[in-house]
């Protein structure tokens, strides 16, 4: 399923659009957005041809599928260890919707969000867009240990929210349990919100363990919201689905009032819907192979990046980037960036701040989500353009 074979360039190039095939010129290798370059499992396209041969395409529920809530919870119960509650649970047309409620939902203009540096620009973005402030803390690439005790002095009277991504983009770093206790502790000590963004949680390599901050305890588990998606593991981007679960009933009916589904003016598609839960329940082995895939391609561009004269990429534990440092070349992730598209036809990630924070300046990050034929022709053209 993940040869090279399997990658329908034709199909990509009027398709794969946010910086992808679709948008670079022709001959450029796009390693940019997180999103595979590889067709959904065969189970997720049956299933939305079945739902719409009968051709009714009628309004859903306002709260989401019973079946896809259904399955949702079934997931957080039995592979995240959540005790999961089904009416907590409602769909969104993303993740990245489900972090921007979530901000809308329980902050206020002048209030303060701890939001990880680097992280996903999305984070920063939803806060600033309702007036809050994003406050960054320092997540070193690799196992350097984080200083909690930094995180507990950036604290004051305004802060009311944490951002947890997890595993992180773009270093790709996994939390570990001792980690994500000391994160809830002081988030429950200070009365704060986690919002937990779990999309990447399936992709973590060996033997690294994904652990959901909500399975800790209780207490973390009800001042957390968890937000997910399907399009990292799955590759429904298009379809724009996501999930959005609290423990907390309080927090679920802000979060449902919020989110303006009752009134039809958001909500979530049907068919995104119907794919999600079918991925979910009956695509377990094309996931367990797709990181197989990826650990492989992982390795190998680890590898290869480290042997770039300038460049130091650390392994990432989880996340299908590399997030690689390449001060030793003396030049700046832009100047990097502009030589590689230029010259090496290969299109990354620049570690600018609009795209994951001050920390990231620096570094460049490359999705390794293709086949081995594509990642080993686009790091060759990397190595001898900066060589």
């Amino acid at each position: 399923m993940f040869e090279h074979s399997s990658v329908n360039l034709d199909i990509l190039k009027k398709r794969a659009f946010n910086l992808r095939w679709a948008t670079v010129p022709e001959g450029v290798i796009p390693l940019t957005a997180a999103d595979p370059d590889f067709p959904s499992a065969p189970e997720i396209a049956e299933a939305i041809i079945r739902f719409t041969k009968d051709r009714y395409l009628s309004y859903g529920p306002p709260a989401g599928l019973p079946e896809f809530k259904e399955s949702v919870a079934s997931f957080f119960t039995h592979k995240r260890n959540i005790p999961a509650n089904p009416e907590f649970i409602f769909p969104v047309d993303s993740a990245a919707f489900g972090i921007y409620l979530t901000c809308k939902t329980f902050i206020m203009p002048g209030d303060e969000v701890i939001i990880f540096d680097p992280v996903d620009f999305l984070f920063r973005y939803s806060t600033e867009a309702i007036g809050g402030i994003a406050v960054p803390f320092a997540i070193p690439a690799g196992d350097t240990p984080v200083d909690f005790d930094k995180l507990e002095r950036l604290i004051t009277t305004k802060t009311r929210m944490i951002c947890l991504c997890n595993p992180l983009n773009p270093t790709g770093k996994v939390f570990t349990k001792q980690e994500l206790l000391q994160l809830g502790e002081i988030a429950c000590k200070y009365n704060l919100i986690i919002l937990s963004d779990e999309i990447w949680s399936d992709i973590v390599y060996t033997p690294h363990v994904f652990t959901s901050i909500a399975s800790l305890n209780e207490e973390i588990r009800n001042q957390t919201v968890t937000v997910t998606g399907y399009s990292k593991s799955y590759g429904l981007a298009g379809l724009r689905i996501g999930t959005v679960m609290a423990s907390n009933p309080e927090h679920y009916t802000l979060l449902f009032a919020a989110s303006l589904h009752n009134s039809t003016i958001h909500g979530a598609n049907v068919l995104s819907q119907v794919a999600a839960l079918t991925a979910l329940n009956d695509c377990d082995y094309w996931l367990k192979d797709f990181v197989s895939h990826l650990q492989r391609m992982r390795d190998l561009c680890v590898s290869e990046l480290n042997a770039v004269p300038g460049f130091k990429c650390i392994e990432p534990e989880g996340c299908y980037v590399a997030f690689t440092n390449v001060t030793g070349t003396g030049r700046s992730s832009k100047e990097i960036h502009q030589l590689l598209l230029e010259e090496a036809k290969v299109a990354v990630v620049p570690g600018a701040k609009e795209w994951f924070g001050e920390g990231a300046e620096g570094f460049i990050r490359m999705s390794f989500a293709t086949s081995e034929d594509i990642l080993r022709e686009a790091l060759s053209r990397i190595k001898n353009t900066i060589r």
